[in-house]
């Protein structure tokens, strides 16, 4: 049973209670991320997602970790380009503690300076650490090189400057800017009763008063371009890909049969053809992210320098395959039972149900169902796969960043003639 209510204040909560599970997940999700900030920011939707486990008025930081994970539960947050989220699953015995404590830390922390530049030398060892792998660097790399002087090509994590030169005054001029009624879901999912969930969460919620938030975003201008970045590697890693559609585009469910059958697992054909035919990858892969008024699709590959010339022309192999003849109708058959069964069985999750009510509510200000997706995708046909790959991999798209011990002279690129 669903159920969607919206205080006096406007935030939103959203409720689907499942009977015969033992566990609840709580989630509060915040409609702000990194590409909200300015670039002397940079990171600060990051920076203060970590200082909200510093510590509240009523408990201490291990007085907030201890509570949730004494009782056995799980208590984790995130950071993205768009949105936030604090989220804890316990049993359905303990919802009103996981209540407790996450609306403790969202409205009462401390935002101590102490704690705050101790905060951000952690930051900077997890930006030492993320560029220390190349095979995940290399994502935001190639944001930056599609979305160049844009926040959404701008790491969430921000820059070693960037984190830096955040001051408190700055942490907490963003925290009551962004965190407030309007930009606010609370999504929740498992074993618990509706209407007394509410009655919980409407005094702790409603006292927040009804500031409007202030998100202000500037859409993307993309080129495609190719990007070289040396550095002394074992491999040298790639991403391409191609401005895609957003979240709110109906083209996102061909996109994902394309995605699939492309590079979306080990049965794709990128996977099949230069890993387990040609021994080339030990990693190939494809994805998509939609976002609100965008989207980029991507393929990853990392590889022994030697052989980047070979793996850069069978990838584009297998993208003219696709631009000249689709996808057959046993491959479209397969990816569509192969989707179905990825959501169906994702939604025995209660955290993953949870998840989909609070991005469904911030991003459609309603709940899309597993309904309307599966009927959705069940609708793509051949032709509309076909259509879309065309339009969306054109090869005048396409961008390009490598990172690695690249020569001086790299061979032409496959595509670009």
């Amino acid at each position: 049973m669903y159920k969607k209510v919206v205080l006096a204040n406007g935030t939103r909560i959203a409720i689907e209670e499942i009977p015969g599970v033992r566990s609840v997940a709580f989630g509060i999700w915040i409609n702000t991320g990194s590409r909200y900030e300015n670039p002397a920011q940079a990171g600060i939707s990051h920076l203060i997602e970590h200082m909200l486990f510093k510590g509240t008025v009523n408990r201490t930081a291990r007085q907030i970790a201890e509570s949730i994970e004494s009782l056995g539960g799980q208590m984790n947050a995130f950071t993205s380009k768009e949105y936030t989220c604090f989220y804890a699953r316990v049993l359905d015995e303990h919802l009103p503690i996981a209540i407790d404590v996450l609306s403790d830390m969202f409205f009462s922390s401390l935002f101590k300076a102490d704690d705050l530049e101790r905060e951000k030398k952690v930051v900077q060892e997890e930006i030492r650490m993320y560029e220390d792998t190349p095979d995940e660097i290399i994502h935001d790399l190639f944001a930056q090189t599609v979305w160049a002087n844009h926040p959404l090509g701008r790491p969430v994590i921000g820059t070693m400057e960037s984190v830096t030169g955040i001051t408190r005054e700055a942490v907490l001029d963003y925290y009551h800017k962004h965190y407030c009624p309007g930009n606010l879901v609370l999504a929740l999912a498992g074993n618990l009763n509706t209407e007394a969930v509410i009655d919980r969460l409407r005094p702790l919620f409603e006292a927040a008063g009804s500031a409007n938030p202030e998100n202000t975003a500037l859409i993307p201008e993309t080129r495609a371009t190719v990007k070289r970045i040396t550095k002394p590697l074992e491999q040298v890693h790639f991403c391409m890909g191609v401005p895609g559609p957003s979240q709110h585009d109906d083209l996102i469910y061909p996109l994902q049969i394309i995605n699939n059958i492309l590079g979306g697992g080990s049965s794709s054909r990128l996977f099949q053809k230069i890993r387990e035919e040609r021994g080339l990858v030990y990693t190939i892969y494809s994805y998509f992210a939609a976002l609100n008024d965008t989207g980029l699709f991507t393929i990853y590959a990392g590889t022994n320098g030697k052989n980047l010339k070979d793996v850069l022309e069978l990838t584009w192999q297998e993208i003219e395959r696709l631009l000249d003849s689709g996808v057959t109708a046993d491959e479209l058959a397969r990816t569509k039972e192969q989707i179905k069964g990825s959501l169906l069985l994702a939604a025995e999750s209660v955290t993953h149900r949870m998840s989909r009510l609070g991005k469904s509510e911030l991003i459609y200000d309603r709940l899309i169902s597993s309904e309307e997706i599966l009927e959705k995708t069940m609708a793509v046909t051949a032709e509309d796969v076909l259509s879309l790959t065309r339009s969306l991999l054109a090869p005048e798209r396409l961008s390009i960043t490598m990172l690695g011990a690249l020569k001086e002279e790299q061979e032409p690129l496959p595509w670009i003639k």
